[in-house]
């Protein structure tokens, strides 16, 4: 049995997940980028790319700093400040190991 859903709640419910997703994802700033890279082969520079593209789909110019602050809730070089660490050895290894080519 499929649930039937419209088109349009169909795209509240997404943005709804979007939204959730965003707002984890700023929660948990212990979590680095390299580290969401290693295991999902994404990180919230590449979500944020995702919006931007959505946008310019759109016809929507947003320049890369805007995206970014959408997905980090602040500008991107003060969240670096805050909670970006240095990758350590393993991190690197795991990451060059991997396929980024998205």
């Amino acid at each position: 049995m499929t649930t039937e859903i419209d088109a349009a709640t169909r795209t509240e419910l997404e943005a709804a997940a979007f939204r959730r997703l965003v707002e984890h994802l700023r929660e948990r700033t212990d979590v680095q980028n390299i580290d969401l890279m290693n295991l999902a082969g994404f990180c919230r520079n590449c979500l944020s790319r995702w919006y931007r593209e959505a946008a310019e789909g759109q016809g929507i110019p947003l320049p890369d700093a805007e995206a970014r602050e959408t997905v980090y809730g602040m500008p991107y070089k003060e969240w670096q400040a805050k909670h970006q660490k240095a990758a350590n050895p393993q991190q690197q290894a795991a990451f060059s190991k991997g396929d980024h080519s998205h």
